[in-house]
């Protein structure tokens, strides 16, 4: 299946065993190896899948539609479509996070939108000078809505092996930038935009750990936005904070209320002490 990734080879395969965050055959957090909690990860699944999947809200969730091709690169602005899915203008600069359209498999045959949620398309968005994805897993990177944006994007940045999807899907090497943690890309003279480490992990199907994770860093000179990318709590937030001196928005990750993924996911409590670690004025939740 497209959706998936070839194993890597060549110049891509030594890339990846070269990061200092490869270990015995799979990358790693920090903090080591962090999985979900067991023997509770399974079973929360299997009912967030076949029970948990069926709640549904009484009447559809409020959503306001904004019209993106109408905004001038000029205004600086966030626009969050939905679970990690943000846009983001900021220094004349077009952004667009892990956009997520559809209902992605393998979740499209238990699990549906919330009646509301849904209301963009790759139509609606304009072109996009940097498209940024923080990891592999499905509701991340979602092939279909990738390539309804293909010819929209003019360059990638996503963690180190994540770059095979694209590849593979058709997208020139030279519009593809993979980076480790603590790598920067400058955009423009004013504009540079930081990867920084998260407590996650990554994975398409039974093999986990073959790519990189990530969160982002933006920083101009009047402005610093931080997006948490997928992960739990450590004491990375801290020094991330105490690396940029604080944000003015923090756009992090929240509404992973089962403790079984406690390790991989911010409780909701754990988000705000989150945005205080990295020292953000406002915060946004996401996910």
């Amino acid at each position: 299946m497209r959706s998936f990734r070839r194993s890597p080879r060549g110049e891509r395969l030594e890339r990846i065993k070269a990061s200092p965050n490869w270990r015995d055959g799979r990358f790693r957090n920090v903090s080591g190896e962090v999985d979900p909690d067991e023997p509770g990860w399974f079973p929360y699944t299997f009912t967030l899948l076949t029970i948990g999947g069926k709640a549904r809200p009484s009447c559809p969730i409020p959503c306001v539609r904004t019209d993106l091709h109408s905004l001038g690169r000029e205004r600086d602005c966030i626009i969050w479509f939905g679970h990690a899915s943000v846009f983001l203008q900021l220094g004349g600069v077009r952004w667009l996070m892990d956009p997520v359209f559809t209902n992605v498999f393998p979740q499209r045959m238990l699990l549906r939108p919330f009646k509301g949620t849904v209301v963009y398309t790759p139509d609606d968005i304009p072109e996009i000078d940097v498209l940024l994805i923080s990891h592999c897993h499905w509701d991340h990177l979602d092939y279909p809505s990738i390539m309804g944006l293909k010819n929209k994007v003019k360059q990638i940045i996503c963690p180190v092996g994540v770059g095979q999807y694209f590849e593979q899907w058709g997208f020139a090497s030279d519009k593809i930038r993979e980076c480790d943690w603590f790598d920067k890309a400058e955009i423009s003279e004013r504009l540079t935009v930081h990867v920084l480490p998260s407590q996650h992990f990554s994975g398409r199907s039974f093999t986990r750990n073959s790519t990189l994770w990530c969160g982002f860093a933006f920083i101009t000179p009047n402005k610093k936005i931080y997006f948490s990318g997928d992960g739990g709590y450590g004491e990375h937030f801290k020094a991330i904070g105490k690396e940029f001196g604080g944000f003015d928005i923090a756009l992090a990750e929240n509404g992973q209320y089962d403790r079984s993924w406690h390790n991989i996911h911010l409780l909701p409590e754990e988000t705000a002490q989150a945005a205080e670690d990295v020292q953000a004025k406002y915060v946004i939740p996401a996910h």
